[in-house]
């Protein structure tokens, strides 16, 4: 599962009126390899849901994942921070065994199997 603080899902909510995004427009949350730690979380509006897509329910918002990126972030928690020295998204990902000094990207825990 993916979860939304209140915050984030303000900022989204006002994003998605200031651009006039179709309603049932969701965040798509996923991963894709680069970045200063490994892989580089991906943030973006949607309102499609795919195949292998995994959709949640957060803060009255859709969260999708797809299922490839579910296995490495599975249990992250999305913030915003509204400091002036720090402001945006920010991810609380208990499967990161590291991340940059930014927060947009991060090394996987080893797997354990057993």
């Amino acid at each position: 599962m993916i979860g939304l603080t209140e915050n984030a899902a303000k900022e989204i909510r006002k994003v998605i009126i200031e651009n006039s995004l179709p309603e049932g427009t969701g965040i798509r949350i996923g991963i894709k390899g680069g970045g200063c730690a490994g892989f580089t979380y991906v943030f973006d509006f949607d309102d499609q849901i795919g195949e292998f897509d995994e959709v949640f329910e957060s803060q009255t918002l859709n969260v999708i994942v797809d299922k490839k990126s579910l296995i490495y972030i599975d249990g992250t928690v999305v913030d915003f921070n509204t400091g002036l020295t720090d402001r945006g998204f920010k991810f609380q990902n208990p499967k990161a065994d590291a991340a940059c000094g930014c927060g947009t990207s991060f090394t996987p825990k080893a797997p354990s199997f057993g």
